[in-house]
């Protein structure tokens, strides 16, 4: 009886600390949504305009395994920069779990950005772009695809500037960080 009790409690143990505390950037978006601080909405690819862009074979390649983009952006006001702080916080300690893989940083006038990517070498499921200013606030884009070829993200870039897309449904993201 000792014994079982025991092993009962050691069980118990064991699923509490193998379930991960840290949040999942799914979770976050889903949490943040609803905080009147938070700007979130998903772009389908049809709004790129690319079916009408002159598109080289592995462009399109690119373009066909892309499936959407999820923005989260956080607007820093004068009455929540404490809570900002906060945000900010918690969606770096998500984007530090070792399934990201860092594709590159970037400072720019708007602000310091990170491009990561969930998936392997080979087959990209998510590319999440995150950008923050401590004066404008921080924007979080997961670009949703199926088995994107890294290779093909330079293409993808190309086979957008190709077409007609001038930022449409996406002014309130760049908005948020004009100067």
């Amino acid at each position: 009886m000792k014994k079982t009790i025991q092993f009962m409690v050691l069980m118990a143990v064991t699923i509490f600390t193998a379930c991960s505390s840290t949040q999942s950037l799914q979770e976050y978006y889903v949490d943040s949504s609803e905080n009147p601080n938070f700007l979130s909405f998903d772009v389908p690819t049809s709004i790129l305009s690319l079916e009408e862009a002159d598109l080289t074979p592995v462009q399109k390649e690119a373009v066909e395994s892309l499936r959407k983009l999820n923005v989260l952006a956080f607007k820093k006001s004068s009455s929540n920069g404490a809570e900002y702080e906060v945000e900010k916080t918690k969606v770096k300690a998500i984007l530090r779990n070792k399934e990201y893989t860092e594709l590159m940083k970037m400072n720019t006038e708007y602000g310091k950005a990170t491009v990561k990517f969930l998936g392997d070498d080979t087959a990209i499921d998510e590319v999440i772009i995150y950008g923050n200013s401590d004066e404008k606030g921080f924007a979080l884009i997961r670009v949703l695809g199926d088995d994107m070829n890294p290779a093909h993200l330079v293409q993808l870039l190309q086979a957008i500037q190709k077409s007609n897309f001038k930022g449409e449904g996406l002014q309130k993201v760049s908005e948020l960080f004009k100067k």
